[in-house]
């Protein structure tokens, strides 16, 4: 990380002469400038900066969609205010002469922009620590490693790409080895930007692998996955291949998975140890509000087509002590008890998912909800609830709930309840490869 004085010495001595001002989309993406070093320290540091407000008013292709109460044609979209989180200065050391911020999104008059993610995160972190708490997360982020470069599977249609390595190399170290230079560098290249690294190691399909960061509170680790996610796509591309985070880049591979780590803290102590009657109502909550928050979960078409029996997505709201077969699972033990959800896929922005599971776990607590019974043996043969199957599903939840609107408000809602219906609209009126396959010749 860096301090607003170690970055001024790096643009006096030349080895610092951009800084990325950035913040995140409802995709998840960094969106934001380039600035010249000196510019950014006369100017941003203090005063802030400018940026469109239709940026959190846009469709994947970048294209803005209409039903949006913040940003539209009849506004005139204007700008929002980006203010510079100066705790979040680090060197994107894979960049030359580069340094990144992430910015908070506010109104021209500086109250904060409700419905940006990281703001959503914000609020939810606030109610927390009002009670004493804090929420400590972490992520874990598979993807595929692809020997393409994102130029070559563009022109591909992104169809028949082509596995770093031709087999499954779960935990395989031989077979991670041929991929170790690209790793090594983002191991090191995330740890030299202030992300501590654990590990990384091959995941459930050719080609597939995970890098693993260590833990912290909410919003470090939102902060986090979204630069680690964002720089390990320029890595693979630095080096003429491609990485994706997709959630199931291919319907015959199995999915992305993005399985996060929660627990709540209390005086420097994890609260959740010995499962605490907190830790059972936390669980509770989530289980009783997954169906309704699933929009913050699994935010597009895509994220729908892992969820399959026997593919290591799960399907159901169940919870097991280290059963990989059930939506919620319980890992670790004294000081690392934590519950794990595996239900978001690698394209989940966490802010959103963060912000919906504390608003969810409060719920339990606020509500004293009884936790059911664990689950023993297969989740997936079993009648527990499921989780929404669809994109369609999971909007339909979230119009319907109550416990959404009054954790994160109407503004909150109304937006990604735009969000979802766009993203289905937009895929209801595409015309797939699946159809004219079928039916160009023999329909």
């Amino acid at each position: 990380m860096l301090t607003l004085d170690e970055l001024r010495t790096g643009i006096e001595n030349g080895s610092i002469d951009t800084v990325v001002t950035a913040f995140t989309d409802m995709q998840g993406r960094l969106v934001g400038k380039r600035e010249h070093g000196r510019y950014f320290l006369e100017e941003t540091a203090e005063h802030g900066l400018e940026g469109c407000n239709y940026l959190l008013a846009l469709d994947m292709d970048m294209d803005p969609q209409a039903g949006y109460a913040m940003a539209s044609w009849e506004r005139g979209y204007g700008d929002f205010h980006l203010l510079p989180d100066l705790a979040t200065l680090r060197r994107v050391p894979w960049l030359e002469g580069t340094a990144l911020v992430l910015c908070d999104v506010a109104w021209e008059d500086g109250s904060p922009v409700v419905a940006s993610p990281r703001q959503v995160l914000r609020t939810q972190v606030e109610r927390v620590r009002a009670a004493g708490l804090e929420p400590m997360f972490a992520s874990e982020l598979e993807f595929y490693l692809l020997k393409e470069s994102y130029a070559e599977a563009n022109a591909k249609h992104y169809r028949d790409l082509t596995p770093s390595v031709p087999y499954i190399l779960d935990y395989h170290v031989l077979a991670t080895t041929y991929d170790e230079p690209l790793l090594r560098q983002i191991r090191n290249g995330m740890v030299a930007a202030g992300i501590p690294i654990e590990s990384s190691k091959g995941e459930a399909w050719p080609g597939q692998q995970e890098v693993n960061f260590r833990y912290s509170d909410a919003l470090t680790t939102a902060d986090r996955h979204v630069v680690y996610k964002n720089g390990a796509k320029e890595i693979a591309h630095l080096n003429g291949c491609s990485i994706t985070f997709m959630a199931k880049p291919d319907h015959t591979w199995i999915g992305n998975s993005c399985h996060l780590h929660a627990s709540l803290w209390r005086d420097g102590e994890n609260a959740f140890a010995g499962e605490s009657e907190l830790f059972r109502q936390f669980l509770a909550g989530w289980i009783a509000c997954a169906r309704e928050l699933a929009l913050f979960l699994a935010p597009n078409i895509n994220s729908y087509k892992r969820f399959a029996a026997g593919s290591w997505a799960p399907t159901t709201l169940a919870w097991g002590h280290d059963n990989r077969t059930c939506g919620f699972r319980i890992v670790g033990h004294g000081r690392g008890q934590r519950v794990e959800t595996r239900i978001p896929g690698g394209d989940v922005n966490p802010y959103l998912a963060f912000a919906a599971l504390i608003a969810a776990g409060l719920y339990g607590i606020e509500k004293g909800l009884e936790l059911p019974p664990p689950l023993e043996g297969n989740a997936y043969e079993s009648d527990a609830e499921r989780f929404p199957a669809t994109l369609r599903e999971a909007v339909d939840a979230l119009e319907r709930g109550t416990v959404a609107r009054a954790a994160l408000g109407d503004d909150v809602v109304d937006h990604y309840l735009n969000y979802g219906r766009t993203e289905q609209r937009l895929f209801d009126e595409a015309v797939t490869c699946y159809e004219r396959e079928r039916l160009f010749e023999r329909g």
